[in-house]
């Protein structure tokens, strides 16, 4: 199988703290992969160090097979990466069209300014992305509607369809039920794979460990900062490692 992305011995460390110790793995081209542990193991930390939001201290990112360790987060989601927040990022006071026009933008690599002077071609494919991302999500009916003004759950989806509007090879997702309740969490496993059966390649990172059991194909698990299991879930479900870092012990 082909890595869409390798983390070679990557490690973050914050003072004498290290949030990120030493971790290696790919996720290959069509893989729906999920990251899990326990609060503080690392995770996000790991996300940002992908997503050029935070310089790792040592250690090599590539994307497609190109380094991509210490570019900005802009330039990387330009290369085909694109990815959601655990603290949710819209932009209240604008509408859900414009929210998701953000990522259009980002598709085509320009800015609102630039955008300005492109034409009428290139003002006609961000509507059009921005409109097939909004009945995509099922959001097309809110087009107009301020996005503080919908319900948390629509929310969620509205920061998941800004991400695919910019066309990702690989899609991050921080954490997408969280705060969810059962059914909502259902219907989101069910997009999710959905979006991976159409060939996109998905990175998640879940405290439910219901919808990452269901849904991943492979599974990596941090604790304080360190691997201690990559496997299918089957596998790591029954790892001694695992139930002692992450459930305490306790399989159930």
């Amino acid at each position: 199988m082909t890595a869409i992305l390798e983390l070679d011995h990557l490690t973050r460390a914050f003072g004498g703290l290290k949030a990120v110790d030493d971790v290696s793995t790919q996720v290959h081209q069509g893989e729906l992969f999920g990251l899990i542990g326990p609060n503080g193991a690392g995770k996000t930390t790991l996300f940002n160090l992908i997503s050029g939001f935070t310089p790792p201290s040592s250690g090599e990112v590539r994307f497609k097979g190109e380094v991509i360790t210490g570019l900005s987060a802009h330039k990387i989601a330009h290369k085909g990466m694109s990815r959601t927040f655990q603290n949710l990022r819209v932009f209240p006071n604008m509408t859900v069209f414009d929210n998701i026009s953000v990522g259009a933008l980002g598709m085509i690599g320009v800015g609102p300014i630039s955008s300005l002077f492109g034409g009428k071609a290139r003002a006609k494919d961000i509507s059009e992305r921005s409109y097939e991302m909004l009945e995509r999500v099922g959001l097309a009916d809110h087009a107009d509607d301020l996005a503080a003004n919908l319900s948390y759950g629509k929310r969620k989806y509205l920061e998941i369809a800004r991400a695919l509007a910019m066309k990702p090879d690989l899609l991050i997702l921080d954490e997408p039920a969280a705060g969810m309740n059962d059914s909502e969490t259902t219907e989101l496993a069910h997009f999710i794979t959905g979006l991976n059966k159409e060939g996109l390649t998905i990175m998640l990172v879940e405290h439910d460990m219901g919808l990452v059991m269901g849904i991943c194909e492979r599974l990596v698990v941090l604790a304080s900062g360190r691997k201690i299991a990559d496997d299918v879930p089957a596998v790591v479900r029954q790892d001694p490692g695992v139930l002692e870092a992450y459930l305490g012990g306790d399989e159930g």
